[in-house]
């Protein structure tokens, strides 16, 4: 029987990964999941995890308040690779480019020639080209020391060979969120108290960390919903609430701010919106699958796929440009097709058992 260990440590780990634990769980293979604590809120993984129904069995549970970076990797490193000694598992399962990637990788390439392992990378490829993100050193980091790779469109995968990295290693599957939606849209809702809306989230240090910055951002929304005569829903994140405080912006109007909500009423919210506003990745992802434009306050994505087809736009910071790229978006057409694929965590799963066959 195959053993599997999954680790993950952040919320978009536990939304895409969860497709694939359950399918895992369906076949009754031997599974193991390590959270490593780098986020852990109830009102944020917590209830990520009772609703996609996953269950760490391993809690690293790992407090660093000072220097948090460089401390939780080493404390990261030295407990998985005790942990990696302890399952010994054929493949460690990888999602994404956050922190908890990187101190998985680099623990396995500190014990592999002592354990049966394959270390495999779930959307692997993808590429800001901006090396001022962390992400983007992690994304790279990750593709180099894994055995398997799992590219979730062409794009990625040209990417991986523009790096060098072996062809055979790599696999053309797309991404997990299309059956993380798909396997749960029975719980993406219609909300029936609110009309007419745009969806907004921010949480990426560059927008929200420069306070000039971030004021003039959300300025310059409060000035566009006003001449649209339409809120805009403002789940917010622990850090951007934080920051947004400092701002001292006394009216905020037609940004209606509510607390974190569960991964469910995030899509049900996304869903029925007119727009969606975002500073993220992974909803520029979401917002393509459910069928909705969307305007990313960046200079550069990690997502190209969506600029293709037009179902998002890169406007950068400058008001003039937010404006112009709000305006331009209410009007497209959503006739554009998911480019990130379907049944995606049986493509990845028959891979691998077809490799620990052999």
């Amino acid at each position: 029987m195959i053993n599997i260990c999954f680790v993950l440590g952040t919320r978009p780990e536990i939304i895409k990964l969860s497709p694939l634990i359950k399918l895992c769980k369906k076949k009754k293979l031997k599974i193991s999941i390590i959270h490593t604590g780098q986020h852990f809120k109830f009102n944020m993984e917590g209830q990520f995890f009772k609703d996609l129904r996953v269950k760490p069995n391993y809690f690293l549970n790992i407090n660093t308040k000072k220097n948090y970076n460089k401390n939780f990797l080493n404390k990261a490193v030295n407990k998985l690779v005790k942990l990696y000694k302890l399952i010994n598992p054929d493949y460690i399962i990888n999602q994404g480019d956050t922190n908890s990637v990187l101190a998985s990788a680099l623990a396995y390439k500190k014990i592999k020639n002592k354990i049966q392992s394959k270390l495999v990378h779930v959307e692997a490829g993808i590429r800001s080209f901006d090396k001022k993100m962390p992400e983007e050193i992690n994304r790279i980091t990750a593709d180099k020391l894994s055995d398997i790779l799992f590219a979730p469109t062409q794009i990625a995968k040209k990417n991986l060979i523009n790096e060098k990295i072996d062809k055979n290693k790599i696999y053309i599957v797309g991404n997990t969120i299309s059956d993380t939606i798909k396997n749960n849209k029975n719980l993406i809702k219609k909300i029936r108290n609110l009309k007419k809306y745009f969806f907004l989230t921010l949480h990426r240090p560059e927008t929200v960390d420069k306070a000039h910055r971030f004021k003039k951002i959300v300025k310059t929304l409060i000035k566009v919903s006003k001449f649209l005569n339409i809120k805009i829903i403002f789940p917010i994140h622990p850090r951007t609430e934080k920051k947004i405080a400092k701002l001292k912006i006394k009216n905020y109007e037609n940004l209606i701010i509510i607390r974190p909500c569960s991964y469910f009423k995030s899509l049900s919210l996304q869903k029925n919106s007119k727009l969606i506003l975002t500073d993220s990745g992974g909803i520029q992802e979401e917002a393509c699958i459910l069928n909705r434009p969307c305007v990313t306050i960046r200079k550069n994505t990690e997502r190209p796929e969506t600029l293709l087809i037009k179902s998002n736009i890169l406007v950068g910071y400058k008001s003039k440009n937010i404006k112009k790229g709000i305006l331009n978006m209410i009007k497209t057409k959503k006739k554009w097709s998911n480019p990130y694929g379907k049944s995606v965590s049986k493509k990845i799963l028959k891979i691998l058992i077809k490799k620990n066959e052999k």
